[in-house]
């Protein structure tokens, strides 16, 4: 199953008051593995920066003054998106956004079905403690090192770790069967994979049956025995 996991970063808390998105990084999983495909752009706001989201993702207004707007890049962020869950972290926020600029440019809404909120699920997992995508990373050993700040495409590649692992982690597809999983490796886009990624091996069958001195010695046990209860059962007794 492919699936997305996306960040925003904006210019404040509300598109409704005029706030803008500034940057998205998005990430490609194919059931629930990192395809190394990304989709990453910064927008001009076309609006001043406020001081307290600029500290938070540092992306100035000088910094966006030369970048595309949305509608520029909006085709191919919807190809990228496709039809398949989107993942965020709060994401109502970043859908209220997303689809803020979406109506802006005159495209079709997203729809609130595809929406998967990783802080739901942390909640759900892990009653009474912290939620952060920080808390997360440290939780399930995200290496996290490189986040200085807030940044779309760093956020997104660690909430896709985190994310994974409050699904399941690395050992999701595997279950008690009579068959061995093999995952293949191959370099092609993850659009070409389905129906492909997994052959089944059926394991040979074991030989069980006792050995010559196995029977020997069990019916040597069951000399040992008086009044066996089978007897009786089976008339001899």
């Amino acid at each position: 199953m492919r699936e997305i996991v996306f960040d925003t970063e904006t210019t404040g808390l509300n598109p409704l008051t005029g706030d803008r998105m500034v940057e998205i990084g998005c990430v490609e999983l194919f059931n629930r593995v990192e395809t190394g495909r990304t989709f990453h752009a910064y927008f001009n706001p076309q609006r001043s920066m406020p001081a307290g989201a600029e500290a938070v993702h540092g992306l100035s207004e000088a910094f966006l003054s030369d970048k595309p707007c949305f509608h520029e890049l909006v085709d191919d962020l919807i190809d990228f998106l496709g039809d398949c869950p989107l993942v965020a972290h709060n994401a109502s926020f970043d859908f209220g956004f997303l689809n803020h600029e979406l109506s802006t440019c005159g495209r079709p809404l997203i729809c609130m079905t595809r929406m998967v909120d990783t802080l739901v699920l942390a909640r759900t997992r892990h009653p009474g403690a912290k939620h952060s995508l920080d808390a997360l990373c440290t939780r399930y050993g995200v290496d996290r090192s490189l986040r200085i700040k807030h940044g779309a495409l760093i956020d997104a590649q660690l909430l896709a770790q985190c994310y994974v692992e409050l699904t399941g982690g690395r050992q999701i597809g595997l279950s008690l069967a009579d068959t061995i999983i093999i995952e293949e490796k191959d370099s092609r886009p993850s659009e070409a994979l389905v129906g492909e990624r997994i052959v089944v091996q059926v394991r040979p069958p074991r030989p069980h049956a006792p050995t010559e001195e196995e029977l020997a010695a069990h019916s040597a046990f069951l000399a040992t025995i008086s009044d066996p209860i089978w007897a009786r059962l089976d008339g001899r007794g």
